[in-house]
């Protein structure tokens, strides 16, 4: 694993300012540009899956392989171009636009009700000058759909067939020959909603074009992926295989840190013996995805693979599957070895509750884990001290905090003077503040960079820094375990093109080249 450094920046964080108010593929280039200059060499984001449809929380997918068209960059399609851009939309329109690119926060009801207009009549136009002459476009979006077949066909006829029933109704309430995949249902619903099933084709074929790009002018910057542990039970992926679920039993966290009672995702537990039996195909086909589309990706709640809470609807005791130790290292370490077999890197999420097996099986297979500096601590000794940066083993992702955790800045604010008093003696702490004793100071710019700088010391080959800690700011992007219009609508508060221009933004920039190179992080 080479050592490097990185940001994490949800990819909905950092509009440009031609962008429709939330950040989009295109709006990838320039931040990959600024970390370039900074010495850094990834980009984690979080989910790009199609989100549930009302949703904001890239963790609740419809598809867990299309990419959400939310995130689709208009200024970058040409169909659209062609009808005028901007100044297509109607009066209204214009005016909700100019509303969302100056929100402080994302309006994903908004940013996506004006592009889904947007993109239906440039598909219109598309269909008329380009489809129905086979154009070379034409010819490149069949193109596309038969290289993608393996999955686009059931998503795109799965979101056509979603729109007509109604996409406040989940496919379990559709009509049973519908729900239940009848040949003769299915044939005849493809027939029907023929150009539905091409628009929702044409998005993807519209994404994947973008992302090529991107993907490209990225350089030096390895784009960092994060695979979803589930997807949605009313997705294209349960509909189309719903015998690998249970419908009965959803999944979650036992609890933790973050939750006395434990979590419930309300997405159904998977059926591991019909998983298995099919030779974990859809696993397989969501690992080809990633590797199509990332340098590298992080697997979310990777213990999940070794043993799932279930949580039965008719309040039966919640439990683990499978059942005993030596079956759940069995089944952890086959599908680890799935998703690495399309090629890509892959850094396991365990964090939360996590049973030593685990760990243990994770460094045997040579993957990496997380090291958050709040929580890496020798427990089992007196007082329970933080543990050195400097001590984390190379096969290990350093971070300061991830996006369910708070800001470095409000964690600092809010722990105790005692244990800011056991950071304080930490070598490296002690070493980078010259001595100085921040027990009772407040969180600022000089103790910002002591921890910073702690971090690009550690031992941990890969290090990933959120944003805001980077800058020392107190938003957040999500708060686990609740449900609010806040979670997953932060953003920069600059355009994501302009950051060159900002001092604060320069100011950081050059302070992380610096660390790259002196702890060796730019290679």
């Amino acid at each position: 694993m080479t050592r490097r450094a990185g940001l994490l920046l949800p990819l909905f964080s950092c509009p440009s300012s031609t962008s429709w108010g939330i950040g989009e593929i295109g709006d990838i280039a320039p931040v990959a540009r600024w970390l370039s200059a900074a010495g850094l060499r990834a980009l984690q984001l979080l989910p790009i899956n199609e989100m549930a449809p009302g949703g904001q929380s890239p963790y609740s997918a419809i598809s867990a392989m299309a990419i959400d068209p939310i995130f689709i960059r208009m200024a970058g399609v040409p169909d659209f171009a062609a009808l005028g851009g901007d100044a297509a939309l109607s009066p209204d329109d214009r005016a909700a636009l100019t509303a969302v690119r100056w929100s402080p926060r994302i309006d994903y009801r908004a940013a996506r009700r004006l592009k889904e207009t947007a993109q239906r009549a440039a598909f219109a136009r598309f269909v008329d000058a380009e489809w129905s002459r086979d154009s070379d476009r034409a010819r490149a979006l069949r193109t596309f759909i038969s290289e993608q077949a393996w999955w686009i066909e059931d998503y795109a006829l799965f979101r056509a067939i979603h729109a007509r029933e109604g996409d406040d109704q989940s496919w379990i309430d559709w009509p049973p020959a519908l729900r239940q995949r009848n040949h003769a249902s299915i044939a005849r619903a493809r027939q029907d909603l023929a150009l539905d099933v091409r628009f929702h084709q044409y998005q993807q074929w519209l994404a994947a074009e973008q992302w090529t790009r991107v993907r490209r002018d990225a350089g030096e910057v390895a784009l960092l992926g994060d695979l979803p542990f589930m997807v949605d039970e009313d997705s294209a992926d349960v509909w189309v295989r719903p015998d690998q679920f249970h419908p009965d039993i959803t999944i979650g966290a036992p609890p933790d840190a973050f939750s006395v009672e434990g979590q419930d995702w309300s997405t159904p537990l998977y059926r591991w013996d019909a998983i298995e039996r099919d030779d974990f195909r859809w696993l397989r086909a969501r690992a080809r995805r990633n590797a199509d589309l990332f340098d590298a990706y992080r697997i979310d709640h990777v213990v999940g693979f070794y043993r799932t809470w279930g949580r039965p609807k008719n309040g039966d005791r919640p439990f683990f599957t499978p059942a005993d130790e030596p079956a759940q290292r069995a089944l952890g370490e086959r599908v680890l070895d799935v998703f690495r077999g399309a090629g890509a890197e892959i850094i396991a999420e365990d964090l939360g509750t996590i049973p030593d097996f685990v760990r243990q099986s994770l460094a045997a297979l040579g993957i990496a884990g997380f090291k958050i500096f709040r929580w890496e601590r020798h427990w089992h000794e007196p007082g329970q001290p933080f543990r050195d940066p400097a001590e984390y083993p190379p096969l290990s992702v350093a971070a300061s905090g991830t996006h369910d955790t708070e800001p470095l800045a409000v964690w600092w604010d809010q722990t105790s003077s005692e244990e800011r008093r056991q950071i304080c003696v930490l070598p490296s702490i002690a070493r980078l503040s010259g001595g100085a004793d921040f027990a009772n100071a407040p969180f600022d710019a000089r103790l910002r960079d002591v921890l910073l700088e702690a971090l690009f010391a550690s031992g941990s080959d890969v290090l990933l820094l959120p944003v805001q800690d980077v800058f020392g700011w107190r938003d957040r992007i999500n708060e686990p375990a609740t449900v609010t219009d806040v979670n997953w609508t932060f953003r920069l508060p600059w355009p994501s093109d302009k950051l060159e221009e900002i001092p604060e933004a320069h100011e950081r920039q050059a302070k992380l080249r610096e660390w790259a190179e002196a702890y060796r992080r730019n290679g």
